[in-house]
């Protein structure tokens, strides 16, 4: 094992000691990570729908494979010094056995943690029974235990995320999910400060909540005070890029003007970043 991968891992189980929280980027390829890397941030996590919006596709829809999202794990994490965890989706199967195979897999990527959902890839029925849930962070945590390094396992419940927003429940779930060896937890899409605080105080482990989904977005001290560990900005990244480039699109079609260029980098400054920044590593 790479002493830089164990040194990673280190680095990200020192971040996520208290007080916290650590902010981690939302990247989706090698550009945007080495950009946010360079920006200052200690920590990044890969999008699922950056990643697919990169491919023309939706995210979502069950159509992201295992080997795409490790395969761009890999890359992301070689092309920085900080430590990365991805986005796993579901583990890409329901049995407990895939989603270990898939934690295994990771851990050969160069990433240091990963999250795994608790939900079917059925829109009409999203969420999988709790036993099965639990069943699948159990073995995806003793996959984990497993890799030469300490592999950080991220659990997901979805609830919010599929219009099913029952924090009892929710809580019932994580705790569950805790027990079963996951070492953090993250619930996307609540909606505010009480059910934020609430999470928190419900699990002995780190809490992430991922910033953009609702309207509540306080600051980072807030969060602190929270009880949050980590503030992920999901996809949020992803749909500036793509939201600035559509609307540059619309302009220049209905209006026939170019103002998007105002107060963009000049394309030799970034050529150079790059320039800079990929000379270490070819």
């Amino acid at each position: 094992m790479p002493d830089t991968l164990l040194l990673k891992a280190t680095r990200y189980q020192t971040l996520h000691a208290p007080p916290g929280p650590v902010l981690a980027g939302g990247c989706w390829d090698a550009g945007s990570a080495m950009l946010l890397a360079h920006a200052g941030l200690e920590l990044l996590e890969t999008s699922s729908a950056g990643v697919m919006f990169a491919r023309g596709l939706p995210d979502g829809d069950g159509l992201a494979t295992r080997d795409l999202m490790l395969e761009n794990a890999r890359s992301i994490a070689a092309a920085v010094d900080i430590p990365v965890t991805a986005d796993l989706e579901n583990g890409f199967g329901k049995n407990p056995d895939v989603v270990a195979e898939t934690i295994r897999m990771a851990g050969e990527t160069g990433i240091v943690g990963g999250s795994i959902e608790d939900t079917t890839g059925d829109r009409n029925d999203p969420i999988l029974p709790l036993g099965l849930a639990v069943e699948r962070i159990r073995a995806a945590a003793e996959a984990a235990r497993r890799l030469p390094f300490p592999f950080a396992l991220t659990a997901r419940a979805d609830q919010y995320m599929h219009s099913q927003p029952d924090l009892a429940a929710t809580i019932e779930r994580v705790q569950q999910f805790q027990e079963a060896g996951a070492d953090m937890i993250l619930v996307p899409g609540l909606t505010g400060r009480p059910e934020i605080e609430t999470l928190c105080r419900s699990v002995d482990c780190p809490v992430a909540v991922v910033v953009g989904l609702s309207n509540y977005r306080p600051d980072l001290a807030t969060f602190a005070m929270l009880g949050v560990r980590r503030v992920i900005v999901g996809s949020s990244l992803a749909r500036i890029a793509y939201s600035g480039l559509l609307n540059a699109a619309r302009e220049m079609i209905d209006a026939g003007t170019f103002g998007f260029a105002d107060g963009l980098m000049p394309f030799g400054e970034l050529n150079d970043l790059f320039r800079l920044l990929s000379a270490g590593r070819r």
